[in-house]
């Protein structure tokens, strides 16, 4: 910022200049730049074929830490209660049975890591999103931040399957997955999964028309690359989640946009014939899980019984923080096999091994036992139940549809695909920033206030 001299008789004295322009216009987004950043970070490649070195620190677990540290420092220097008596409530429910856990771990490494990452996922980084996050405005643009994560991470997923350079899927690499590479095979699918709720919800509010428009056309945009990322469970969730979204709209909209949605799948797959065969096998294989179920299936099968096993014996406190594989070969049975097929998208084929039930709640309930389970699943609980009373609010005051839509239908997809997958991968920091939104809608006093400049 420069200063002008202004002659005043025999004084000078001195006024800021104004701002420029683009300055100005940014004023309202550069309190979020640290969460905007955060969210870039997870376009970024990790290392050969979009790997993170073996699970070590990426930028966006980097960046994360820096998100918390600055709302830290903030809330320091401001000498005041940050958060409300619930939030801290809520937020922190999982940390006691986090912490028991630990005690419990085969090594103090393990333990370590495993209450880090724990409470960087589902406590730090969320209570950090829930402070950055001041009005629906704010909440808006981290959706619309989403929904572009979404569109760039799914439109080198459809550039890999048409040219071949996806994961390997079927014998073919063309398995969509961004630049997570094979051995996050989730991720893309994950964030696709996110924006395409966040624009459905967006589409649903009560913005401008051309807002609403272009929501719609992002959402229709991101079901092609959901489609080629071949991941069942993201598929069911999302369904889930955006006939929930439609429904709690209202009926007539309800009507409306499934049919949208039909017509467009029928001119994707019926038309453009995108992904059909192998799209009608996959979809076909929802339906046979238990009765010829394949590999994969059988694996996870084979790990869930091993993580329940694990806690029939360690019923309280479970076997500790990330000591699934240590005990996992004494009790999986011999179907198991040694893990999965991995490659394409720049990585060569090797084996991954499986190391953990992909079952969030039975991840839970074997590490941690019912302390673990009841401590997550009821802080989870609590952010449905106020989601949706808040949600009904909105309704009747005409005051953030949308915001209740995109947050609600969020938490209902993470707790459906939690069945199907657990924490892991470079894309699970973006599951911390998800809990974030979900914690701001159900627990932030300025949810419901009226819009900045209402009235004027």
């Amino acid at each position: 910022m420069t200063a002008a001299p202004a002659l005043t008789g025999a004084r000078t004295t001195w006024t800021a200049a104004p701002l420029p322009r683009a300055v100005r216009r940014a004023g309202p987004v550069l309190p979020l730049l640290p969460l905007l950043s955060l969210i870039a970070m997870l376009a970024l490649p990790l290392g050969p074929g979009g790997q993170d070195g073996g699970g070590g620190l990426t930028p966006a677990d980097a960046v994360s830490g820096l998100v918390v540290a600055v709302c830290a420092v903030r809330a320091v220097r401001g000498g005041q209660r940050p958060l409300t008596r619930t939030a801290y409530v809520v937020l922190a429910l999982p940390v006691p049975a986090i912490a028991v856990a630990a005690l419990g771990a085969g090594s103090a490494s393990d333990s370590l890591q495993g209450m880090v990452r724990y409470c960087q996922i589902f406590v730090l980084v969320p209570a950090a999103v829930l402070l950055l996050v001041r009005d629906r405005r704010d909440f808006r643009l981290v959706g619309w931040a989403l929904v572009a994560l979404g569109l760039y991470q799914g439109t080198i997923g459809v550039y890999q399957y048409l040219t071949g350079t996806g994961a390997s899927y079927a014998g073919e690499d063309v398995r969509a997955v961004g630049t997570f590479g094979a051995t996050d095979v989730m991720g893309m699918s994950t964030v696709v999964a996110y924006g395409l709720i966040c624009a459905v919800a967006l589409a649903l509010g009560d913005g401008t028309r051309r807002v609403r428009l272009t929501a719609l056309a992002c959402a229709l945009g991101l079901l092609v690359p959901l489609a080629l990322s071949f991941s069942r469970g993201a598929w069911i969730a999302t369904a889930v989640a955006v006939l929930l979204q439609i429904v709690l709209a209202g009926v007539r909209r309800a009507a409306r946009l499934l049919l949208v949605g039909a017509a467009a799948a029928v001119v994707l797959v019926g038309g453009f014939g995108v992904g059909t065969s192998m799209l009608q096998e996959r979809l076909s294989s929802i339906t046979q899980v238990t009765a010829a179920p394949d590999q994969s299936v059988t694996d996870r099968y084979t790990l869930w019984a091993a993580a329940a096993d694990m806690w029939r014996e360690h019923p309280a406190t479970g076997v500790g923080l990330k000591d699934f594989p240590a005990h996992r070969d004494g009790h999986a049975s011999i179907a198991l096999s040694a893990g999965s097929d991995v490659a394409g998208a720049g990585a060569a084929f090797h084996r991954q091994p499986l190391l953990s039930p992909h079952n969030m709640y039975l991840l839970v309930l074997s590490e941690q036992g019912l302390l673990g389970v009841c401590a997550f699943v009821g802080a989870w609980a609590a952010l449905l139940v106020r989601g949706l009373r808040r949600l009904g609010a909105a309704h009747r005051t005409g005051r953030g549809l949308d915001c209740a839509l995109l947050a609600c239908a969020l938490l209902t997809w993470q707790l459906i695909d939690f069945a199907y997958a657990d924490i892991g991968g470079p894309s699970t920091v973006l599951t911390a920033v998800v809990f974030g939104l979900v914690a701001w809608w159900a627990l932030a006093p300025a949810a419901l206030d009226a819009e900045p400049g209402a009235g004027r």
